[in-house]
């Protein structure tokens, strides 16, 4: 591989496959080149790559392989809990329309709420306790019945 260097600065740094040249540019002439063989192979698949030297991928099938790869849950645990984080935001929001609303705790279970997890919970200064999925939240307030709330400091 050849790297080219043209331009006006008079200090000019160029990266060929992790080696560094410093060259000098004077009167818009090129002053030097450097042959290395570096030859980069893909990230994903592993075949050889031919194209600009900051290339990772051999194609945008390869690129998207790689990042669903990276950014997909990591284990089936990890999936099943945030899919009911999201049923359990999904039911609080479509059931408290308003801002504030009493539902029975029957109701929240026959859409599929689980009580057992949630995003994060708020203390009062009287000590009451309420859970948030996301910004969605709610607050026992009798046996069987729950006070569905918004995030106050929420901002869209």
């Amino acid at each position: 591989m050849y790297a080219f260097v043209y331009g006006s600065d008079k200090n000019h740094q160029v990266f060929c496959c992790r080696l560094l040249l410093r060259v000098s540019l004077q009167q818009n002439k090129f002053t030097g080149m450097v042959e290395k063989n570096c030859v980069k192979n893909c990230l994903e698949c592993g075949t050889p790559m031919v194209g600009r030297a900051d290339k990772k991928f051999c194609s945008d099938q390869c690129r998207s392989m790689n990042h669903n790869r990276c950014n997909s849950d990591s284990s089936k645990y990890v999936r099943t809990i945030n899919n009911v984080l999201r049923r359990n935001r999904r039911i609080l929001g479509d059931l408290n329309a308003g801002g504030k609303v009493k539902v029975s705790g029957d109701r929240l279970k026959e859409r599929g709420f689980d009580f057992r997890y949630h995003t994060g919970t708020y203390r009062t200064n009287d000590g009451v306790i309420y859970y948030y999925c996301y910004e969605q939240g709610y607050l026992p307030i009798e046996k069987n019945c729950f006070l569905l709330v918004v995030k106050q400091d929420y901002q869209p």
